[in-house]
């Protein structure tokens, strides 16, 4: 044993602690205000696993966050500095004590709250499922929020075969989704999306139409027979457009526009995330009856970009970050 001091002129010198590259920002603002930033790297509780991140999602509700748009409003407060990215996918790292069924070394996709825009992640495993190996990670990374918002809204609106459902916001990442799986119960969907996303959308099984002035009267041209149901993702006033077209209030529902749910007496739907949920988008995807765009992929390293490129507002599909551990990390 070493037992020499400083007296000796032997400094013992405590062992760096393991640290991780994540996205952060120290003030609401434009996407500049975003940083990469050195962090601990996080260590599982009992009853949590840490994922080693390989693709993370960008969701316009991120772009909300940062801004203060959600601040303003009272809705997820934290103190600075703040991470951001609620969906990702990654790889099993380290399995803390009393968790059964995962090992290190498992590929899966999952969710999280305002984290992901890093290195890696620390769960509870009823928050991953396993990744298909013939699904990309930049797929992967990019389905768990966006495709549960849109699984919620479509199960909240009860969408039936024979039902005619209007989708605002269409080609978007959660807009995409929503499509989907309001054709696979039956329904014939009318989508909204700038005019440059209307093949797009009908490689989707949609009827696009344009958005903006005059949306009722368009869609009452190709629906004479009326709209059954409709969701709002984009809140460009698609819920007096929806009103307008004699849908029933309880049959329309907003995942952005909250503030007109009292007005209008329409519904408000957040994402009911969970493990079941998330398993049945996997499995339609990895059988072929789910398509998840990816229009764009950036490192992590440029967030900035990929939030400037959500905030264009006319984008199909997802903006994706990959993760690439830096070099001499623990990761």
């Amino acid at each position: 044993m070493d037992t020499r001091n400083e007296r000796d002129g032997y400094v013992a010198r405590p062992v760096p602690a393991a640290t991780m590259q994540a996205v952060v920002f120290d003030t609401y603002g434009p996407p500049d205000v975003l940083r990469v930033a050195e962090l601990p790297l996080p260590h599982p509780a009992r009853g949590e696993v840490r994922v080693r991140v390989r693709a993370a999602g960008v969701q316009p509700a991120d772009c909300s966050t940062r801004s203060g748009w959600f601040a303003q409003r009272g809705i997820g407060q934290a103190p600075f500095p703040r991470q951001l990215g609620n969906e990702f996918a990654g790889v099993v790292e380290h399995v803390g004590d009393d968790v059964d069924g995962i090992v290190a070394g498992d590929e899966v996709l999952g969710w999280t709250t305002a984290s992901a825009y890093a290195e890696a992640v620390v769960v509870p495993p009823d928050q991953l499922v396993a990744k298909p190996i013939m699904m990309t990670w930049a797929v992967a990374g990019s389905l768990s929020a966006s495709g549960q918002t849109a699984h919620t809204a479509v199960q909240a609106l009860d969408i039936v075969r024979g039902d005619t459902v209007l989708v605002h916001g269409a080609a978007g990442g959660v807009g995409t989704i929503a499509v989907q799986l309001a054709r696979l119960r039956g329904a014939r969907v009318i989508g909204t999306a700038s005019r440059e996303n209307h093949d797009y959308l009908r490689t989707l099984g949609a009827e696009p139409v344009l958005y903006g002035p005059g949306l009722a009267e368009r869609v009452r041209e190709l629906a004479p027979g009326g709209v059954q149901a409709a969701l709002d993702a984009s809140g460009r006033g698609a819920l007096d457009a929806s009103i307008a077209l004699g849908i029933e209030p309880s049959r329309i529902a907003t995942l952005v526009a909250f503030e007109d749910v009292q007005r209008l007496g329409v519904r408000g739907v957040r994402s009911d995330r969970n493990r079941a949920r998330l398993q049945e988008l996997v499995d339609l995807h990895d059988s072929g009856r789910l398509r998840v765009h990816v229009r764009d992929i950036y490192p992590l390293s440029h967030a900035v970009v990929a939030h400037r490129d959500v905030e264009n507002g006319h984008g199909r599909g997802k903006v994706v970050l990959m993760v690439y551990s830096t070099f001499g990390h623990a990761l």
